[in-house]
């Protein structure tokens, strides 16, 4: 089999071969095949077989390393397993239980990856949305406070009204000049046209000092508005380049998942590797030919020193 992902492909490999034959993977088959009866077969030969009816962990552990070898190639990344059992089937069964393994560990570790990959996104993108609820409600207190909905339209509403009355203003002290100078002093429109300017001037000074000067002015309320609304304006750009980012380590995270993808399935065995039988017969007889010529040789030393 092979693993295709991201560049942590080759190093993530390495780490489900290390799974595949720790304590963890031998007690997931024993739980779910009975692996330690699959190893004391009746056909089993006494030494090959698992001596022990109730192995330790331990026990089950270190003879299952001796019937499986997980080799992992560093130049193409396959994996190759291979399963020694007394029986086709168990070694077939094995085998494809360590498969199962085998995904179920990938699929551990996509999660783990896809997890410390947005881990950091998603908190930069709660601690942005955390912020402008806090500017949002920074301007709701405001306009409670202020009974204000808007202090910008209000401070353009009053200049236009100041600018208003400073054009009435000066139409009537231009009217007034006009009339000073064809009529009398007491005479009665005069009169009512400088009652007029003078209510005219009182209204421009009150509305411009709304403006400017005095508690609850509009420069004051509009300054602190229209700093608020600065910060809501960065708090915003802050979340949507943390959304954004988040998007892309989401993005990246997929693109770096592992799959485990079989080069070749495994095959029921047929033919029967082990044992040896024309090895092992060899072996013994060439062994028993060494203990006769060593024993002959030692039979034939004390003949000649006892004669």
């Amino acid at each position: 089999m092979t693993m295709v992902g991201g560049a942590s492909s080759e190093r993530d490999a390495m780490l489900v071969a290390d799974y595949l034959e720790s304590h963890d993977a031998v007690d997931a088959l024993e739980s779910r095949i009975g692996l330690s009866q699959r190893f004391r077969r009746p056909e089993a030969d006494l030494i090959s077989r698992l001596w022990f009816a109730n192995p330790t962990p331990e026990q089950l552990e270190k003879y299952f390393k001796g019937k499986v070898d997980v080799d992992v190639s560093t130049e193409t990344g396959v994996t190759t397993l291979k399963v020694r059992g007394f029986r086709p089937e168990d070694a077939y069964r094995i085998i494809q239980e360590l498969l199962k393994l085998s995904e179920d560990r990938v699929n551990t570790l996509n999660q783990r990856n896809y997890a410390n990959a947005i881990l950091m996104s998603e908190r930069r993108v709660k601690e942005a949305e955390a912020n402008l609820s806090q500017v949002q409600q920074q301007i709701t207190q405001f306009r409670r406070n202020e009974r204000d909905f808007n202090p910008q339209i209000t401070g353009a509403s009053r200049t236009d009204l100041v600018s208003e009355l400073q054009g009435q203003l000066a139409v009537a002290r231009a009217q007034e000049a006009s009339m000073a100078s064809v009529v009398s002093a007491n005479s009665p429109q005069l009169v009512a046209l400088r009652h007029r300017v003078a209510a005219l001037s009182r209204q421009v000074a009150a509305e411009t000092s709304k403006l400017s000067n005095g508690p609850g002015n509009v420069a004051s309320g509009l300054g602190a508005y229209e700093g608020i609304k600065v910060r809501q304006e960065i708090a915003g750009k802050q979340l949507e380049l943390a959304s954004a980012s988040l998007q892309r380590a989401q993005d990246d995270a997929r693109r770096q998942q592992l799959f485990v993808v079989p080069v070749v399935d495994a095959n029921m065995p047929v033919k029967a590797l082990f044992p040896e039988r024309t090895k092992t017969v060899i072996t013994a007889f060439l062994a028993l030919v060494l203990v006769y010529g060593v024993g002959w040789l030692l039979v034939a030393g004390v003949k000649e020193h006892a004669a």
